[in-house]
């Protein structure tokens, strides 16, 4: 159980310019930032190793046996001493069969022991020759025989004890994020349980009076300018994908009040409240008053197209009341203290969302969970050629749906208004373009693929 915290006060809400006072605040500069409040979950539960794709480790795992445990056969063939086979054609009796799994005797000068993949050599046993490289022959004196047909090398085609791990090695380090190649390797050590942060809970909601949910109303009976809410289903699942526990609160009108006691509603038990729409700066944009009114706003614009109404902030008094079941605390130096939800507020266009979400959550909630080495913007850009042109350059900086052709080059999607969604699914990536810059045919561009942002 959680130890008994008295609900902090809300955090500190000092006076700020407005919003059109402010200058745009540049995307890495506002990504450093934001991956600055991002401090580890406090819990850790031992969960199942099938269970733990795509979680993130809460300590070090330390290997307790060599892998392999002792020396063995990467090959079906024959084990022996490479002084015995001083010339191609040497035959040698066989005087033992070693399956996997089976335990060899020490391996008697001038014979060879029939091994397969996996067993293990025998003591005298120096190298192995693989079965194609040699050639059986009639017993003699009812010992099988077989001719070798090369001067094997020592230690060829043996798979030497500790070769993949050694006793009390690191296996796999605290703040990785498992993958199914990282369980194979936590289960080769014998880790039937693996100790992980637990997973962020987020409460996910949309704003707007003129959203409509798909199966509420026929296409053909939609009001005058109303619109089905398409982001709620994206982010949704990428929420999931990056393990969290999503609480869908649905769609909050455009009221303050209303969006003010969604806000506090969802701080008194999640860690991060994600909303959608009403980040803007009109009259029916409520999100950063109520924000405001409920505890600090800490980052609002930043400098990029699409998705420049962004906004981060804290809203008080929320804290974990109840660990999840079997979880317990984490390390002091890695608990968190601080009493409050994240709040981040995504841009009502789809695209805009979807590419805020790609460039600046998905990094949040790693780091959230425990990822050490948050993957930034630069890390995923690989240079290719631009097969278009952007004649006309922006203020922000750009990033642009394309895709990937049969030349090697890229394609540009002719629409690249924030609320055309068809272009992030015809497309498989964006480029990255830097703030006053043209593309011409044939330029290099820094390309990232959705399947990194994704993953």
């Amino acid at each position: 159980m959680e130890p008994t915290q008295s609900p902090a006060p809300a955090p500190s809400r000092t006076a700020k310019p407005s919003a059109k006072s402010l200058p745009l605040k540049p995307l890495d500069m506002a990504l450093s930032e934001l991956l600055a409040h991002a401090t580890v979950l406090a819990y850790r539960e031992d969960i199942s190793t099938f269970d733990a794709d795509g979680r993130v480790l809460a300590q070090d795992l330390c290997s307790g046996l060599h892998v392999p445990p002792q020396d063995n056969s990467s090959m079906d063939g024959y084990a022996m001493r490479s002084v015995d086979v001083p010339s191609a054609g040497t035959v040698l009796p066989i005087s033992q069969r070693i399956p996997a799994g089976s335990v060899a005797l020490p391996l008697q000068p001038g014979t060879v022991a029939r091994i397969f993949t996996g067993a293990s050599i025998p003591v005298g046993a120096d190298t192995v020759v693989m079965q194609e490289e040699c050639e059986g022959l009639p017993e003699v004196d009812g010992v099988a025989q077989v001719r070798v047909n090369n001067v094997p090398v020592i230690g060829q085609w043996i798979r030497k004890a500790g070769e993949d791990v050694a006793l009390g090695a690191v296996v796999l380090q605290k703040g990785e994020r498992m993958t199914p190649a990282s369980l194979g390797l936590a289960a080769s050590i014998g880790m039937a349980r693996l100790p992980v942060v637990v997973r962020p809970r987020v409460a996910l909601f949309s704003t707007g009076d003129e959203l409509v949910m798909p199966g509420d109303v026929a296409p053909q009976d939609m009001p005058a300018g109303s619109i089905y809410n398409s982001n709620r289903y994206f982010l949704r699942v990428m929420l999931q994908r990056l393990g969290c526990v999503v609480t869908d609160l649905g769609i909050v009108p455009d009221n303050l009040d209303a969006t003010k006691e969604a806000l506090s509603r969802a701080a008194s038990d999640h860690d991060l409240i994600l909303t959608s729409g009403g980040v803007s700066v009109g009259e029916e944009d409520h999100i950063k008053p109520a924000v405001q009114a409920l505890g600090e706003l800490n980052l609002w614009q930043i400098a990029i197209k699409p998705g420049k109404p962004f906004a981060y902030g804290k809203i008080g008094h929320a804290f974990r009341p109840e660990p999840v079941e079997g979880a317990e605390k984490a390390s002091t130096s890695s608990a968190r203290t601080d009493n409050f939800c994240h709040f981040i507020g995504l841009p009502g266009n789809p695209v805009s969302s979807f590419v805020t979400f790609l460039l600046l959550v998905r990094p949040f909630l790693l780091k959230l969970q425990g990822v050490q080495d948050v993957d930034h913007i630069a890390a995923k850009s690989m240079a290719m050629r631009a097969d278009f042109t952007v004649a006309k350059a922006d203020k922000r900086r750009e990033f642009l749906r394309v895709k990937r052709n049969a030349k090697g080059g890229l394609d540009l999607f002719p629409n690249q208004s924030s609320g055309v969604l068809t272009s992030a699914v015809w497309g498989d990536g964006l480029v990255n373009n830097p703030a006053g810059q043209t593309i011409s045919h044939g330029d290099r561009v820094q390309y990232i693929a959705f399947a990194d942002l994704l993953s």
